[in-house]
């Protein structure tokens, strides 16, 4: 598999909402980072769906290479 491009070395600071469903990039081509804007189309990365179960703020990874899709474990670190 492809690695994916790193759209940042550091995660975004994301205010989800309780019930509400997400959509993570997973390439790192999204011009919406770091949500999926369909910039995957046509390689062999997809988007991972998360269902936000309270409101909070979260880290979604911003290197595309967190062991724990969508939020950042710190791999970011190591790049």
């Amino acid at each position: 598999m492809p690695e994916p491009t790193i759209a940042q070395k550091s995660p975004y600071p994301v205010e989800v909402e309780a019930g509400k469903t997400y959509r993570w990039c997973a390439c790192g081509l999204s011009a919406n980072q770091p949500f999926c804007d369909g910039s995957h189309r046509g390689g062999e990365f997809t988007p991972v769906k998360f269902e936000a179960t309270e409101t909070k703020t979260l880290y979604f990874c911003g290197c595309k290479h967190t062991a724990t899709p969508v939020l950042c474990d710190g791999s970011h670190s190591r790049l």
